[in-house]
């Protein structure tokens, strides 16, 4: 079945009445059914064959559109399960059945954000559990049972396992920066400085005192005054 068909079919139909190529419509038609003659009768005037021409196109994208449907469901069924032979919390009497033994070490230092994605896969994890039990039971209540049916279930479980890998690899590989250490050894060599400079001899460090205040040198001076 060619997709693009079905494609510009409901394309067409999605067009507005008063819009709509009524002379395409007519050509579409006639490659579905192959019929000449209809196409040689309604041709002629296609706009005033509208209600024929929509009734019969109507009744073909029904059908390819369920053709197509049929066709996802079973593409997505095939995913389905695949996923559920990765989570073995969905097999019966399994002793991990309750959850992923996956909570970090350090889980309560996390953010709250990151701590948050074991909480939503825990919640997922169920809503997913569920939805495996419910296509089970339409398995087995009706073998036949309507693509439409299981087709919410299927793409809810597929979006679901999409978001539990998401969040694993968020939780999993989050890196908690590191506590910036203040250092004691600056402080320490400031401390040390400043009791150095605090025990300097005030003679050394004041030049003004040797001439003024030293009584030794002011009475050398005097004596060799005097001689």
């Amino acid at each position: 079945m060619n997709q693009e068909f079905t494609e510009r079919l409901q394309k067409w139909f999605d067009t507005p009445k008063a819009d709509r190529d009524y002379d395409e419509g007519a050509l579409m038609l006639l490659q579905l059914s192959n019929n000449k003659i209809m196409y040689a009768n309604i041709s002629v005037n296609p706009r005033g064959k509208a209600e024929f021409i929509e009734g019969k196109l109507q009744t073909y994208l029904k059908f390819r559109l369920a053709e197509l449907t049929h066709q996802e469901v079973k593409e997505m069924q095939s995913k389905v399960d695949e996923i559920i032979k990765e989570h073995t919390e969905f097999k019966e009497n399994n002793p991990a059945e309750e959850f992923k033994a996956g909570k970090r070490a350090d889980h309560d230092s996390l953010p709250e954000d990151i701590q948050s994605l074991y909480k939503e896969n825990l919640d997922i994890t169920h809503r997913m559990r569920d939805l495996h039990v419910k296509l089970r039971m339409l398995s087995v209540e009706n073998s036949t049972c309507p693509d439409s049916e299981r087709y919410p279930f299927l793409k809810e479980l597929i979006s679901l396992d999409k978001k539990l890998h998401e969040n694993w690899d968020k939780y999993d590989h989050f890196v908690i920066e590191p506590t910036p250490k203040t250092s004691t050894a600056t402080t320490a060599d400031s401390k040390h400085e400043g009791s150095e400079k605090a025990e300097e001899d005030p003679a050394e460090s004041d030049p003004t005192e040797d001439k003024e205040d030293n009584p030794k040198k002011r009475s050398t001076r005097k004596s060799s005054a005097s001689k």
